[in-house]
């Protein structure tokens, strides 16, 4: 919703302001099309040029996170900690049952419960792989949190991609804007010999090349580009949380005690309340019960 609001914001202010300056619209919008044609075609051509296939559907698909906002919302957060919690006591109680959960979540009555999180594959695999781990005596903490650590930052680096390929964009636009610019010029050259008031209405045609090559780098696009950037880091905290319970475990602290560390280094914002916490998972004991 700010990301609308925002949009709306610059529209308003910019147009409004010029027009409330004695700007004429009619120049721009006889110009728009053409350096639109001109500069978005160039930044996307240049765009494709540079990424592969891959990166430009993560493209498609991130950038309506820019408006959405994180993937994950507050209640994904404490669903992944009930979620975490009964696996643990399966692992500590049980742990030849915990194997059918962790080998095949998809068909696991724990991971069919938080449908959000089993559709996440990066999580599910993260959490079952260490599991497996821990039963195969590959317990030591430190090496668990190193392995952990490398897997994230390799993940947050691939998940990077679009935002640092939107950034790549907007710093191009103003170059972009210029040679629109510049081939404007060359029209008008071309045409000389005609009378100041056609030369004026050309010459301010083809700065509208300029001024839209920055006004979409320093207006959309490179805003969309931070936002996006923002909006990944926070997604990557809903690793970090698996990670740290998952360590907590490994140095044998009690189940209770391994959900807080979760719960305590969740971001504000997203954080159970410890009673919500609590109420969730005294109703999961009492259906294991």
């Amino acid at each position: 919703m700010l990301g609308i609001i925002g949009v709306v914001i610059v529209l308003v202010m910019v147009f409004g302001g010029y027009m409330a300056s004695g700007g004429k619209m009619g120049i721009i919008i006889a110009a728009l099309p053409y350096e639109i044609a001109m500069i978005g075609g160039a930044a996307l051509g240049a765009y494709l040029i540079s990424n592969d296939k891959s990166v430009l559907r993560q493209t498609l698909r991130d950038l309506g996170k820019v408006f959405r906002g994180p993937h994950w919302k507050p209640d994904d957060y404490r669903d992944l900690l009930c979620l975490l919690f009964e696996l643990l006591r399966v692992a500590r109680t049980s742990p030849v049952d915990l194997e059918a959960h962790i080998e095949a979540p998809a068909e696991s009555e724990i991971f069919a419960r938080y449908p959000r999180i089993l559709a996440d594959h990066e999580a599910v695999d993260m959490i079952c792989d260490t599991l497996r781990a821990a039963s195969m005596n590959y317990d030591d903490p430190h090496q668990v949190e190193e392995v952990l650590e490398k897997r994230m930052e390799a993940n947050l680096h691939h998940r990077m991609h679009t935002s640092h390929a939107l950034g790549t964009v907007a710093d191009a636009l103003p170059a972009l804007g210029i040679i629109a610019a510049v081939l404007g010029v060359i029209k008008t050259m071309g045409s000389i010999d005609q009378p100041p008031e056609v030369l004026g209405k050309m010459i301010g045609g083809a700065l509208v090349g300029t001024f839209l090559g920055v006004f979409l780098s320093y207006g959309f696009v490179g805003p969309c580009a931070k936002r996006l950037a923002n909006i990944i880091k926070d997604e990557a905290h809903f690793y970090q949380l698996i990670r740290e319970v998952l360590v907590a475990n490994l140095y044998a602290h009690p189940t209770n005690l391994c959900i807080e560390v979760g719960r305590q280094n969740t971001p504000h914002d997203m954080r159970p309340s410890y009673g919500d916490l609590e109420e969730a998972l005294r109703g999961l004991r009492k259906e294991a019960a």
